[in-house]
């Protein structure tokens, strides 16, 4: 049902109503007639129809707009959804409105959204009620009080900048004065939401709005369809988070399939492994199923296709064969009597030697000018064991034929594949049709291809094989396993990916990009730590530091409480890193973080002119602000800790590989880099996975957390999106 006009009062409109509308690409009339106090409300277009109140025409625009998924994609998201919207009014209430703020805050704390992985009108309610409280709000996020809240806040602002931008904008100019101009005019607001845009990528209606064809609320069912010979990388996860976000998106469901047709590379390994990324993805599917499950019904099928003289089978060498397809040359045993074409395919079955010479071709069309159409391959033998099902079968489906039926035999609605299939598509359709199933709608999306990174599962086998990695979690992997190994959180990926959307456009992604998105995650919650490189560290003694060392418990993030606190210990002699050093010189004042200001006096050398000790005094009441040099520092304790910093670079040298290029060419020769230091004494708490920031180093993972003094705990530095490899 049209919505005609949107009736509110000038003074008071309901903001997220009007977001939710432009975001959802709805027109909708404005009148400001009411007067103030009034309850806004829709006239509709049928017999002129009313919706009142807020919150009613906020849920009636997403049920209008169903499709962009502003209610949510499942039940138990609109449910969700409803209880964040009972819960905004309190935003308005000025006694409440802070705690309010401090729980979204504690609650946005792992998430990006307030429900699900994608906007809704929950997070249009808040966004907007925090808006509307304008000074108020302002101040708190000036303040950083609420860092979650903030970061929700502004990429949120971010994302619909435009959208935001030319509502406030547009109910400016149509009389909102007093609402808006009371807290923050409307060209100030715009200038506020444009400020916050950052560098982080817009999603655009043509990668997350579009639509798949002919599909239909609650009937839609999809399948991701990974082949068990190596881990899950980045690419893969595009096409398991794509299925899912449009199985939400149209209420249906994903089937997770293993194509295990290829015994020589797949492994229980693989399976296993597969299944754990699958769960790291947060992928909701409704089972599991395997193409070996379907083998006695391609076997038939095979058969009938055989009987039909549809199919036949053929001896001819592969090299050969592969010529006369490019060729557009016949095979000499393409018009085989079907009797001879069962023969040899009960030969091929039984795995005897005669059938082992054999495959079976479907009976396309040798001269059409799509080669995939040229007679293409559905069986070959191959008497290597199954990881799952043993030596029950000496032959095998090939992709082609197997991939097709099974999803046609699934109630697939819809195949997501990618743009490198495209020209396989008519082979698909064609091979559907020959068996006299039901059509399969194929929808393509761009291959993820990032820089410096080799995505071929065969290629990244090799690294494994040769010991150039560590095995497949190794961090400079691009497997699901190595990333977040690397420090990567899954929130980041998934934003990453889903703001590419299901884009046909070929791009070759940075990687310092998906940093940048996981930067803005960690930062504002992770606990800072102190380490010092351990390689020719240099003494500080203060002459009037305490004589007896005592402790102080400060803040382990100073934004954010819910990191902890941290025992920081006070001594005349301290640490400082030699690369601090050299840049200080006698008389100067520094700061040393986490204490206050000192001079230091005097500066002592070897014969080499290498520094190896400084001295110098307190000076608490000097300005940090006055200071050039704001250095890290570590008492000179028996509880300090080993640290190995761990820094990995790319694979390759090269940023793209053109085609025919070989990855051994391109091999980078100094992948990691280890760095001894010594830590602050917190650090022995650190768990496997714990994220954390050295100051003034970096980020990192913690990977082997603290076992005993002489064992080092070992830090994987995480990219930021800003630095330099080890070595391009």
């Amino acid at each position: 049902m049209e919505i005609k006009v949107l009736f509110c009062p000038a003074d008071s409109p309901p903001l997220p109503v009007i977001v939710a509308a432009k975001i959802a690409g709805l027109p909708l009339q404005l009148d400001l007639s009411l007067p103030s106090g009034s309850v806004p409300y829709f006239i509709l277009s049928h017999h002129g129809r009313k919706l009142h109140g807020t919150y009613v025409l906020l849920r009636h625009v997403a049920r209008v707009a169903a499709s962009r998924g502003l209610y949510g994609l499942t039940a138990l998201d609109s449910s969700e959804i409803d209880q964040w919207l009972e819960y905004a009014p309190i935003l308005s209430s000025g006694s409440e409105f802070e705690s309010a703020c401090k729980y979204v805050d504690e609650y946005l704390e792992k998430c990006t959204f307030l429900v699900g992985h994608r906007l809704s009108i929950a997070d249009i309610a808040i966004w907007s009620g925090l808006l509307g409280s304008g000074h108020r709000w302002e101040s708190l996020r000036k303040s950083k009080k609420y860092q979650n809240l903030v970061r929700w806040f502004n990429s949120i602002a971010s994302e619909y900048g435009d959208v935001l931008g030319d509502v406030m904008a547009s109910v400016g100019k149509k009389g909102s004065g007093n609402a808006i101009s009371a807290k923050q005019s409307g060209s100030q607001q715009e200038k506020s939401i444009n400020d916050e845009r950052s560098d982080k990528a817009k999603v655009s209606k043509s990668s997350t709005e579009i639509e798949l064809p002919d599909a239909e609320i609650g009937k839609v069912c999809l399948r991701f369809a990974p082949e068990p010979s190596g881990y899950l990388h980045i690419g893969h996860s595009k096409a398991a988070l794509l299925n899912q976000h449009f199985a939400q998106r149209y209420q249906g469901k994903v089937i997770v399939r293993f194509d295990d047709t290829n015994p020589a590379k797949e492994s229980n390994e693989f399976v296993e492994n597969i299944l754990k990324d699958i769960e790291t993805l947060g992928i909701k599917f409704e089972r599991i199923t395997y193409t070996t499950d379907y083998f006695p019904q391609l076997m038939e099928m095979a058969g009938k296709l055989i009987r039909q003289g549809m199919a036949y089978v053929d001896d001819t060498p592969r090299e050969k064969m592969q010529k006369e397809r490019m060729d557009g040359i016949e095979s000499v045993h393409r018009n085989n009597s079907v009797d001879e074409n069962l023969k040899l395919w009960k030969e091929m079955m039984e795995g005897t030697e005669r059938g082992m010479q054999c495959c079976l071709r479907g009976k396309l069309d040798m001269q059409d000018l799509n080669k995939s159409l040229r007679d293409p391959v559905y069986y070959r033998c191959n008497p290597m064991s199954h990881h799952r099902i043993g030596s029950k079968y000496k032959l095998y489906p090939t992709y082609d034929f197997a991939c097709p039926f099974v999803d046609a035999y699934e109630g697939i609605t819809h195949a997501l594949r990618s743009s490198e299939y495209h020209d396989r598509n008519a082979q698909y359709h064609r091979i559907q049709e020959d068996m006299g199933v039901q059509k399969v709608h194929i929808y393509e999306f761009s291959r993820l291809n990032m820089v410096y990174t080799v995505l071929s599962k065969r290629k990244l086998l090799w690294f494994v094989q040769n010991g150039k990695v560590d095995g497949w979690d190794d961090p400079r992997f691009p497997t699901v396993q190595g990333i977040v190994r690397r420090g990567l959180k899954i929130e980041a990926l998934i934003q990453f990916i889903l703001e590419q959307g299901a884009s046909k456009n070929l791009n070759l992604m940075e990687w310092d990009k998906l940093w940048n998105i996981n930067k803005k995650i960690i930062d504002p919650v992770c606990p800072r730590h102190t380490a010092v490189i351990e390689e020719r560290r240099v003494p500080l003694h203060l002459s009037d530091g305490p004589d007896k060392p005592f402790v102080r418990i400060i803040p382990k993030h100073k934004k954010y409480e819910g990191a902890g606190e941290k025992a920081t210990t006070y001594t005349k002699n301290i640490w400082i890193d030699y690369a601090d050093a050299e840049c200080i010189s006698v008389e100067e004042e520094i700061t040393l973080m986490d204490w206050g200001n000192a001079i230091v006096k005097d500066i002592q050398k070897n014969q080499d002119g290498v520094i190896t000790k400084l001295s110098g005094v307190l000076n608490l009441q000097g300005s940090v602000k006055t200071t050039k040099l704001k250095l890290t520092w570590l008492p000179e304790t028996d509880e300090l800790v080993n640290l190995s910093l761990v820094e990995f670079d790319y694979l390759i040298t090269k940023k793209k590989l053109e085609e025919g290029e070989d990855f051994l060419d391109v091999l980078n020769p100094c992948t990691k880099k280890v760095t001894s230091a010594i830590g602050d004494s917190n650090m022995r708490n650190l768990n496997r996975g714990d994220v954390l920031q050295l100051e003034r180093k970096g980020y990192f993972r913690c990977d082997v957390p603290f076992v005993r003094p002489l064992k080092p705990i070992v830090l994987f530095a995480i990219p930021d999106g800003r630095q330099a490899t080890v070595q391009k």
